[in-house]
């Protein structure tokens, strides 16, 4: 089911870098704002980001946060400043923010529920505040999803870490995440550290929400591209592929434009 990377890491380093580029200049802007977490995601594309020479802005956002991802953050943060001087970064502590909000809005008897609304609520938190600092500075929010996670299973937070203005490695797959991580330097604590979205103040990962690790869910991506059914598989590769359809099915909301309903001609 393992399959590595055959991305071709420094022509497609400077591909994106070029991209990036050509946006921020057609869009007339400074340069680019990017969360960063202490994930792999964040950390590459504020690499590549940084590769541009254009004014980029680390913010951090922790909310509740496990230290060892604010630890792993700030590394990345302060490797990326030693290297670029293009490259400043900022904290914007939202736990007291967070835990206003909280206490603002009605609880809920469901758990389940209110625990997911609130994970939710600190993407979205920190959506609005990046675009805070990107009217500010006249930058672009560069989103940090990657393509099994934008384009797969849609794991991502609807006008949370959803809402941004460019997405420079969401045609990556994950194990191209890793190659173009690895060829740029991210710290080996990023490189090593399981992946986590970090939403729920707790120690989950993405694989024990998802069911499925981003390798599986590479694999069950590309088997789908490919035609094959769950029909085609068995143990743990069908139930695999079965998590990915059903991710990829109930998701679709957050992948496909916002619905419009169009009035007929004779209505107006």
């Amino acid at each position: 089911m393992a399959k590595k990377s055959t991305i071709q890491t420094k022509n497609a380093t400077n591909y994106i870098v070029q991209w990036l580029k050509d946006y921020a200049e057609k869009a007339k802007v400074n340069g680019f704002v990017i969360g960063v977490s202490g994930g792999i995601d964040s950390a590459l594309t504020s690499s590549l980001c940084a590769l541009t020479g254009l004014k980029v802005l680390c913010v951090e956002m922790p909310i509740h946060q496990a230290p060892n991802q604010v630890s792993r953050a700030q590394e990345h943060i302060k490797q990326l400043k030693e290297r670029f001087t293009n490259v400043n970064s900022i904290a914007v502590d939202l736990t007291t923010t967070f835990d206003t909000f909280k206490e603002s809005v009605p609880n809920h008897e469901d758990s389940i529920k209110l625990n997911l609304s609130l994970a939710n609520t600190r993407a979205r938190l920190r959506m609005t505040s990046l675009y805070y600092l990107a009217g500010i500075h006249g930058l672009l929010v560069a989103g940090t999803g990657n393509k099994v996670e934008d384009f797969g299973v849609g794991f991502y937070t609807k006008y949370g870490d959803g809402g941004v203005d460019l997405s420079p490695i969401a045609d990556l797959m994950k194990s191209d995440v890793y190659a173009l991580a690895e060829y740029l330097k991210v710290p080996d604590s990023i490189l090593n550290a399981a992946p986590t979205d970090g939403l729920f103040g707790d120690s989950r990962t993405d694989e024990d929400q998802l069911g499925a690790s981003y390798e599986e869910l590479e694999w069950a991506m590309l088997a789908d591209e490919a035609g094959k059914t769950a029909d085609d598989f068995s143990g743990r590769n069908q139930e695999v592929f079965q998590i990915y359809k059903r991710l990829n099915t109930i998701n679709q909301h957050k992948m496909n434009p916002i619905p419009v309903c169009l009035l007929p001609q004779t209505l107006k």
